[in-house]
């Protein structure tokens, strides 16, 4: 299984990103996981997926901007050895 954490940099917090990004969580398939907002302004994923394809194309979305208000800057993807999810849901 391949997992990854990202922190998303930009105009990520208020803009609607978390809920876009579980969107296309859900429409893409077999991505689990976290999103959630940091003090620091950024945001937090943590994604897990058995397809390595299905990983990269999330990936590629977020880093696209998964809402049409924000504004990615930068993405800081790192491999991870986090807890197994059954779904992904928006974490406070």
């Amino acid at each position: 299984m391949k997992k990854v954490r990202l922190i998303v940099s930009g105009r990520v917090q208020g803009v609607g990103f978390r809920y876009s990004t579980y969107a296309i969580a859900l429409q893409i398939g077999d991505i689990y996981g976290r999103v959630w907002n940091n003090d620091d302004g950024t945001v937090e994923i943590l994604a897990q997926s058995q397809d390595a394809a299905k990983m990269a194309k999330f990936i590629q979305e977020v880093r696209k901007g998964p809402s049409q208000w924000a504004k990615v800057t930068y993405v800081d993807v790192k491999m991870d050895n986090s807890e197994d999810f059954k779904d992904f849901r928006i974490a406070n």
